[in-house]
């Protein structure tokens, strides 16, 4: 026997069928608290997760959480908060919640999380297929050839993958401002955010356009198409001398890709008189010990505009092609503004101060592990919220938690304007009131599939989905869905008792209506469950 055939057959014997009652795809945040919330309720729970860790972007470098109104964030999602909270010392701050934390802080409480309600975790199991007979999902299968067989399934990953294989209807880019009658749809005629603020020449000396940036146009203001939102890296940084790493060179760095960047900062000095901060570049945002939170910041930044469109429907090889593409160029980014001679002295000097941390992402080069995909797939189901759902139509009678985020999408296109300028189109930052999320979200069709529920790639507009994506409303959807495929049992997610969810939801501290106060009577909640002695009492400032 050959070794080809020696390593199939080591395969098909290692391979096995796996029955549980609720079988969670994704180690998102949303996932975790899935799994969580439905071990809670007693079901035999799985999280199978494609890659080597749990929390999604919620470990993976977003540390400064997207809390908009923080009053808003209940159950599940609060109680993660707190417990990372509990991870320093508390006395320190005149708030419990540690809002801002360190990414292996954040992992640690989750696989806690997880441990004490004996949620089976399995990791580096990449989705294969999926077994359908009629209306109910089966099982799935991973790539190792382990059969999963459950009664309700959810899909938690960030790209939706379970979802399109099983079947269920989605969609994915803008939709035109015609369809749902959303006004902030399609194409942007106006992106003053995050924007050229002053001319930059965006050809070369032969007319071409620099690299980082397309020649075509965006289309008529309104219309669909099917660009996504930039991706990026989060990245963790300190400029704590022991425990920085210099800004790493990407593998096959060459500075002509930073050419309109160099032209950026040249032409930002001239208008400004002055040359940028680093904070002026890359958005910083202190987390414990010495660390920040590294995000996009201005017209050129870490954001990886228009090199993503492919992404929601590729292949697992050019996924992995698209993310290492996004990794060189991040890193090529801090590594051109901390070392090239067209950077401003002062910001080369403050970039060098700064650098990855020793003590974090320790088995990837102290790189996130987390690309941020900020959308992918969505679900359309036989509800899809839409603009309206956060500006008017703000109160829903199958609430499971509440949003208030802005409607936050980041620019789609970078391209040459008439003028042969540099300008970006797509980004979005619109003010939204706090608005209650239906339990219909995460439904699909109920014509389609009756066991599976999906609190990431949920049913939402692009319009609605660039405010619901935040991680604490992942987090907030997934605590609902353990508890909705306990309710369901055999049955229909779709027939679920919304006044059965809503009550478990309420006595787990989900925060249904907005007032302004503190989060007392939700802390209070989760502090009796964790530490039953006596109440909670804090100074509380927000």
């Amino acid at each position: 026997m050959n070794k080809l055939a020696l390593v199939l057959v080591a395969a098909a014997a290692s391979a096995a069928t796996h029955e549980f009652d609720f079988v969670v795809y994704g180690g998102t945040a949303g996932g975790v608290m899935a799994a969580v919330s439905g071990a809670r309720q007693g079901l035999k729970t799985v999280l199978l997760e494609p890659g080597r860790h749990i929390g999604g972007m919620a470990t993976g470098g977003l540390s400064r959480t997207d809390t908009g109104t923080r009053e808003v964030i209940g159950g599940l999602a609060l109680e993660f908060y707190y417990r990372a909270g509990n991870q320093y010392d508390i006395r320190r701050f005149k708030n419990p919640v540690a809002w801002f934390y360190e990414p292996k802080v954040g992992e640690r409480v989750m696989a806690n999380m997880l441990e004490e309600v004996g949620v089976k975790v399995l990791y580096q199991h990449r989705l294969s297929k999926v077994e359908r007979q009629g209306k109910r999902i089966v099982s799935l299968t991973t790539d190792n050839g382990d059969v999963f067989r459950g009664r309700v399934f959810a899909d938690c990953s960030y790209e939706g993958d379970l979802m399109a294989r099983a079947g269920v209807s989605y969609t994915y880019g803008r939709e035109s401002a015609a369809q749902y009658g959303e006004e902030l749809a399609g194409v942007r005629d106006k992106t003053p955010k995050h924007q050229f603020l002053f001319d930059v020449p965006a050809r070369d000396s032969r007319g071409e356009p620099l690299p980082e940036i397309t020649a075509q146009p965006p289309g008529k203001p309104g219309a669909a198409d099917k660009g996504i939102q930039a991706y990026n890296f989060r990245i963790i940084a300190t400029n704590v001398a022991h425990n920085r790493i210099p800004w790493p060179a990407p593998h096959g760095y060459t500075a002509a890709r930073y050419e309109l960047l160099a032209r950026y900062l040249d032409a930002f000095q001239k208008h400004n008189g002055r040359a940028p901060v680093f904070n002026e570049v890359t958005l910083i945002a202190p987390i414990p010990n010495g660390k920040a939170d590294f995000n996009n910041r201005g017209p050129f930044s870490t954001d990886y505009i228009g090199k993503n469109y492919g992404y929601p429907e590729a292949s697992y090889a050019e996924r992995e092609r698209i993310w290492q593409d996004h990794v060189e160029y991040v890193q090529g980014f801090y590594y051109f503004l901390a070392n090239d001679p067209r950077v401003p002295e002062t910001l080369r000097q403050e970039v060098k101060e700064w650098g990855l941390c020793k003590d974090e992402y320790v088995d990837t080069n102290h790189w996130p592990n987390q690309l941020y995909v900020r959308e992918a797939r969505r679900m359309t189901g036989d509800f899809v919220v839409t603009q309206k759902d956060l500006q008017t139509d703000l109160l829903k009678q199958d609430v499971i938690g509440m949003g208030s985020y802005n409607s936050d999408s980041h620019n789609i296109r970078r391209f040459v304007n008439a003028r042969g300028m540099a300008e970006n189109e797509g980004d979005m930052q619109v003010p939204v009131k706090p608005y209650q999320i239906p339990f219909r979200v995460m439904l699909p069709k109920r014509a389609e599939v009756e066991n599976f529920l999906n609190p990431v790639t949920f049913s939402a507009s692009h319009v609605a989905y660039s405010s619901l994506r935040m991680e604490p409303q992942y987090m907030i959807l997934g605590h609902a869905a353990g508890i909705a495929a306990k309710l369901a049992g055999t049955g229909a997610v779709q027939d679920v008792s919304v006044a059965s969810l809503q009550k478990i939801l309420k006595a787990e501290a989900a925060v249904f209506e907005y007032v302004r106060t503190p989060q007392q009577d939700a802390i209070e909640i989760i502090h009796h469950k964790m530490q039953p002695k006596g109440p909670a009492r804090f100074n509380w400032e927000y």
